[in-house]
């Protein structure tokens, strides 16, 4: 006997486990951005506007003289950031806002870190799926863990699937 509660006592410390996050490369966002601003000041089309894009923080701020402009410099950011391998779900866009005369601007927020209610689903849904995992919520990631790894594959290909909304990614993997 004791030998069996000595494995189970040590199995708890290193119980296999993952954590699932939602981060975006900010050096790749940084240079799709100052790639998108060189090709804004280039291009034909943009000359003598207020066409513009910047980078602060998290937050990627449009400028134009109107909507459609924006939605222009918004297409290029976005062709950039497929091109370094950035996933276009970071981005966050936020709602388009008139700001003296008849410019306007937008933010776009990249997306860093799992929301809280993004959290809590899931852990709901490793909860109701009925796989013998747990899943914690550690800051703005969720750590899942499980004796078997087969049932850990199982519960990334189940967040992977119910949550395609958002970027997430999985690392710490420790078997």
């Amino acid at each position: 006997m004791g030998e069996l509660s000595h494995s189970l006592s040590h199995s708890r410390i290193a119980m296999p486990s993952f954590d699932t996050v939602c981060e975006a490369n900010l050096v790749e966002v940084k240079n799709a951005v100052e790639n998108a601003a060189k090709e804004i000041t280039t291009r034909f089309d943009f000359k003598g506007t207020s066409a513009a894009i910047e980078l602060k923080d998290k937050d990627i701020t449009l400028l134009g003289d109107a909507e459609f402009q924006l939605t222009q410099v918004e297409d290029i950011l976005r062709n950039k950031l497929t091109k370094r391998n950035v996933d276009v779900r970071f981005l966050d866009t936020g709602d388009v806002q008139k700001i003296g005369g008849d410019k306007v601007k937008q933010v776009i927020k990249v997306r860093n870190g799992i929301e809280s209610e993004a959290a809590k689903k899931i852990q709901r849904l490793i909860k109701d799926s009925k796989l013998k995992v747990q899943a914690a919520i550690q800051g703005d990631a969720v750590r899942v863990t499980g004796a078997k790894r087969d049932d850990l594959q199982a519960a990334m290909a189940l967040i992977r699937k119910d949550m395609a909304e958002l970027p997430l990614s999985f690392n710490n993997f420790r078997d």
